[in-house]
C-alpha cells in the first residue's frame, strides 16, 4: 500500500478506448514513471502524490487504481486466496465501510454479483481474524472501495481511489438528452490538439460538455478541483499532502488565450450550457449563443463538435440531409478552419460529402465512434486534396 514516505508502486489509470495513448501522454506529463498503455487502461508507477495528482489533473482518465494483488482465478477457492492474501487490516479501520465494484470478463465466473460475494467473504474473514469482529458493507458510499478485473489471463484487486468516476466533475447541476461524457469531451479537444491558443467553436453545444472542457484546457485549470475522492478516507490518506497536491494543481491559471464559442438552435440546451459552465466557473470564457448549426460561418480557427447519430437523439434517415447540409456549409463558409467530428453513424458519415484527413476509432459508451478531422481549404476538391498530400502528417 502506498504511503507518505514509500517508493513508488504500480498503478493503474482506466479510460474510454481509443483515449489510451492521450491518457498515457498526461500521466508522462504528470511525472509518472514506466508508462504503458493496455487496452482501456494506462499503468504505471507512482506515489501517494501521484495518486492525488492524477485524480486532479487527468482529463480523460475514468479511475485510478492501486493494484494489490493479481493472479490467475479459475474457480472460487483461488479468487477467495488472491483476495485473502492482502493485509486488509492495515487499509481498513475498524468502523469503515466496504463495498466490491467487478469489470472485465471472464468465462470461469460470469456471474460477476458472485465473484463481487467471493472477494468480500475473503476480506471479512481476513478482518474478522484480526478484529474479531466484521466490517460492513456500503455499495452506495463505502468507505473503501475494492476494484476486481476479471480476465481469461490474470485477474487483478485493486483499490479505487477515486469513487465516482472522474467524468464527474462536479459541476454539472442539469443533463440533457445523450450528454457527451466529460472525459470522452476532453480526449477528443487533446486529440485535436486544442492547448486554446486557436478559437474554438461547437455548433452543435447540447448541454456544454465540449465548451466546458475547452474553458478548463484553455485556462489550464485542473478538472478534478471541485470534487471529492474515495482516497480521502483512507487509513494511509495524508491530508497535509493533498492540500500541498492540490495547491500545485490549482496554480497557473489563466484566462484563454482565444475565444470559445459554444452555439445551439435549441434554447432549452442554451440554457443549459450557460448553467452548467457557471457551475463549473468556466462562464466568463465561453460565448453562449443561440444560432442554428446550418448557419454556421467560422473561418481561421477550429471547430470541434459532437453532432447527434440517430441512435440516442434524432432518426438516421432525417439526419442524412442534416449531415449533408451540415457538410456543404462547413466546404462554404468554414474556409480556413479545421473541423473535428465525433460521428457514430458511418451512413452519416459518407453524408458529410467531404474528405477526411484522420479517422480516429474512439467509443461513446456501447457507441463505435469515428473522430474524423476535415482540413477546409478554398478552391476545388482537387486543390485541397493536394494541399493536404503536400503537408507532412502532425502527431497529435
Amino acid at each position: 500500500m502506498l504511503g507518505y514516505d514509500s517508493r513508488p508502486g504500480p498503478l493503474v489509470a482506466t479510460c474510454t478506448r481509443g483515449l489510451e495513448e492521450v491518457l498515457a501522454d498526461e500521466l508522462r506529463a504528470l511525472g509518472a514513471d514506466a508508462v504503458a498503455p493496455g487496452r482501456g487502461m494506462v499503468s504505471c508507477t507512482g506515489d501517494l502524490a501521484t495518486v492525488y495528482d492524477a485524480n486532479l489533473r487527468l482529463r480523460t482518465a475514468m479511475r485510478v487504481l492501486v493494484p494489490m494483488a493479481r493472479g490467475q482465478v479459475r474457480q472460487r477457492k483461488e479468487l477467495y486466496d488472491l483476495a485473502a492474501s492482502v493485509a486488509w487490516e492495515r487499509i481498513l479501520q475498524r468502523g469503515q465501510t466496504m463495498a466490491v465494484e467487478v469489470a472485465g470478463s471472464s468465462r470461469f465466473f460470469r456471474n460477476t454479483v458472485f465473484a463481487a460475494q467471493v472477494v468480500k467473504d475473503a476480506v471479512v474473514d481476513r478482518l474478522r481474524s484480526h478484529w474479531g469482529a466484521r466490517p460492513d458493507v456500503d455499495r452506495q458510499d463505502a468507505d473503501v472501495r475494492l476494484h476486481l478485473h476479471l480476465s481469461e489471463g490474470a485477474s487483478s484487486l485493486a483499490l479505487d481511489s477515486t469513487g465516482e468516476p472522474l467524468s464527474h466533475r462536479g459541476y454539472r447541476p442539469a443533463g440533457g438528452p445523450a450528454p457527451l461524457a466529460e472525459t470522452l469531451a476532453a480526449g477528443v479537444l487533446l486529440l485535436a490538439g486544442y492547448d486554446g491558443s486557436l478559437p474554438l467553436l461547437d455548433p452543435l453545444c447540447g448541454t456544454g460538455t465540449l465548451a466546458v472542457e475547452a474553458a478548463l484546457i484553455a485556462t489550464g485549470t485542473a478538472p478534478g478541483l471541485r470534487r471529492e475522492f474515495a482516497f480521502e478516507r483512507w487509513n494511509v490518506h495524508h491530508r497535509e499532502l493533498f492540500e500541498e497536491v492540490t495547491r500545485r494543481a490549482s496554480s497557473g491559471r489563466h484566462d484563454p488565450a482565444a475565444a470559445i464559442v459554444a452555439r445551439d438552435r435549441d434554447e432549452r440546451a442554451v440554457h443549459a450550457t450557460r448553467r452548467n459552465l457557471a457551475a463549473a466557473w468556466m462562464d466568463r470564457f465561453v460565448t453562449v449563443e443561440q444560432s442554428d448549426a446550418l448557419d454556421l460561418r467560422w473561418h481561421d480557427g477550429v471547430i470541434v463538435t459532437n453532432p447527434p447519430y440517430g441512435k440516442r437523439v434524432g432518426d438516421v434517415s432525417r439526419l442524412e440531409g442534416f449531415y449533408r447540409r451540415l457538410g456543404d456549409r462547413l466546404k462554404r463558409h468554414a474556409v480556413g478552419s479545421t473541423a473535428w467530428l465525433l460521428v457514430g453513424n458511418p451512413q452519416l458519415a459518407k453524408r458529410i460529402g467531404l474528405r477526411p484527413r484522420r479517422r480516429i476509432p474512439l467509443y461513446n459508451g456501447p457507441i463505435e465512434c469515428r473522430l474524423l478531422r476535415f482540413d477546409l481549404y478554398e478552391g476545388s476538391t482537387e486543390q485541397r486534396k493536394q494541399s493536404v498530400d503536400s503537408d507532412s502528417e502532425p502527431r497529435q
